[in-house]
């Protein structure tokens, strides 16, 4: 792995960038849904990762140009939202940006999450900008 290819994964262990192979052959419905949209630089040509180690977690999808992780809650998040409270901080010590959908998001509007993301991605640019969006 080259040096700007450990960058992206924050520290990531052998064994977790191997558990992370492992899991993008067993997507729930909804990230396979939304990977559909991601995948092939179909938004705003930018690149998203499936299943992307970061340090010692792994997050369900990542676009390292923007460092924009999009994390799916399924039902098993209701009862542990301290510790998705406590990943997000972790990662945003990163300087990443964190935005979670509900896999019944996903599923019941996948049209209007793709349209979140977009807007999301394109007010990241604005602050990116030499102008700063002006």
């Amino acid at each position: 792995m080259d040096e700007l290819n450990k960058n992206m994964y924050y520290g990531a262990t052998v064994q977790t960038l191997k558990k992370a192979k492992l899991l993008r052959s067993r997507m729930t419905v909804a990230e396979s849904l939304l990977w559909e949209r991601l995948k092939g630089k179909q938004i705003l040509g930018l690149r998203f990762r499936r299943q992307h180690p970061i340090n010692i977690y792994i997050v369900d999808f990542y676009c390292h140009e923007y460092k924009l992780v999009i994390e799916l809650d399924g039902e098993i998040h209701k009862s542990q939202i301290e510790y998705d409270k406590e990943r997000t901080g972790n990662m945003e010590m990163y300087g990443l940006k964190v935005i979670r959908f509900n896999n019944s998001e996903v599923e019941k509007n996948l049209k209007g999450i793709v349209i979140k993301i977009t807007k999301i991605i394109l007010k990241m640019q604005q602050k990116k900008s030499p102008l700063g969006g002006i």
